[in-house]
């Protein structure tokens, strides 16, 4: 009859059975469930025995085709039995462009300190000269200062 305001879906209502239905075994809803579960158990155990006979399905054409895609990424899953120790891997290209550019920054690094390296000689030019204001500048002042000290040994004179 009249429900309110907002009607309910139009595919039907929820139907929960009663705890003495259920005791009784007499609810509503279809007991398929267990008999759909032990057919799939059945199924389970006869597909063991025939998975050693079929091949790896395929989903839609890959079936029909045999392509080597290059770009596609294959499982790198080895079991630990399987594993080579010995054997290096490929580095990728860009791992090895790292390492270079690694072993280059070094290389540079040991010739800066070497003064090899044009940076370097121009760094030692700009120290040497530095050194040479900053040892102009303290002798100036110390004989700025011997010449104060002059000047108050004469002024107390």
């Amino acid at each position: 009859m009249g429900r309110g305001k907002f009607k309910g879906k139009p595919t039907g209502h929820r139907h929960f059975s009663t705890p003495e239905e259920l005791r009784a075994g007499t609810s509503a809803r279809p007991r398929t469930f267990k008999k759909e579960e032990a057919e799939v158990a059945e199924e389970e155990e006869e597909s063991e025995e025939e998975v050693e006979e079929e091949p790896e399905k395929r989903k839609g054409t890959q079936g029909l085709i045999e392509i080597e895609n290059p770009n596609l990424a294959k499982q790198k899953n080895v079991k630990a039995k399987d594993v080579d120790m010995g054997r290096t891997t490929e580095l990728s290209r860009r791992e090895r462009e790292e390492i270079e550019k690694q072993k280059a920054h070094e290389r540079y690094m040991k010739l800066q300190e070497q003064g090899k390296t044009e940076q370097a000689r121009k760094d030692l030019e700009r120290l040497a000269l530095i050194r040479q204001q900053r040892a102009e500048a303290a002798k100036k002042r110390e004989e700025e200062k011997a010449a104060r000290e002059q000047k108050k040994t004469e002024a107390r004179k």
